[in-house]
């Protein structure tokens, strides 16, 4: 008898373990009560007002059977969101961390103004916008990632472009604040970098307003 209920013992600790932690893969911070109390940090108004809204969905559930999925899904419906992590403190507590996405750049969608984000999502820009790069073309986002990624192994000065243009044969084209134009080819993305970083930090291009790297072996510097 006495075994039995250690067994019955250890069942519950093993599914409040189990239920008690859970984790997705964003900056805000959560906390969830069952009578409907909120506090979210670090969100502006809208993004506030948007989880809210959401996170009530759930206020009238038991805790101990909502289900991780459940939260998850509302979470990731809401494209601000870049990870979270989640957490239940019985009986009434539902604390959530929000870790809000990146803005990388601004394009234009059906006519409308949409910030990138750094998980891969478009979204539409509500107040007066950020200070970023403008991309023109029918992008595809996991190209421009994956050319922000380059950009970053490479120490280039992401904040000095102003424009960039996209090509359907995945080719970029980027416009720097100053003027110049650089022309990328649309492979081998990481020796082009490394050849326009030697360019820029050794040539002299106050006369200069174009760098064609498109050809390959071959570099055009021109007025």
């Amino acid at each position: 008898m006495p075994q039995q209920i250690n067994k019955k013992i250890f069942l519950i600790l093993v599914i409040l373990f189990t239920l008690g932690t859970f984790s997705n893969k964003n900056i805000g911070s959560t906390s969830f009560l069952k009578n409907g109390n909120f506090k979210i940090k670090d969100l502006s108004n809208f993004e506030n007002k948007k989880l809210r809204q959401d996170l009530s969905k759930l206020k009238n559930q038991n805790l101990f059977f909502l289900s991780k999925e459940k939260v998850l899904a509302i979470l990731n419906s809401n494209e601000i969101v870049e990870s979270s992590y989640i957490f239940k403190k019985y009986p009434t507590h539902l604390n959530v961390k929000i870790w809000k996405t990146n803005f990388l750049a601004i394009t234009k969608n059906e006519g409308k103004d949409y910030y990138i984000g750094s998980n891969g999502n478009l979204i539409k820009v509500e107040d007066e916008k950020i200070d970023l790069p403008f991309i023109f073309g029918d992008i595809e986002i996991s190209e421009f990632l994956k050319l922000k990624k380059i950009m970053n192994d490479f120490n280039f000065n992401y904040q000095s472009i102003q424009n960039l243009y996209y090509f359907k044969s995945k080719r970029w084209d980027l416009e720097t604040k100053e003027g110049l134009l650089i022309r990328l080819p649309s492979k081998n993305l990481e020796k082009s970098f490394k050849i326009l970083l030697n360019i820029l930090n050794d040539a002299d291009l106050n006369n200069f307003t174009n760098i064609d790297l498109r050809n390959n072996n071959q570099v055009i510097i021109s007025g």
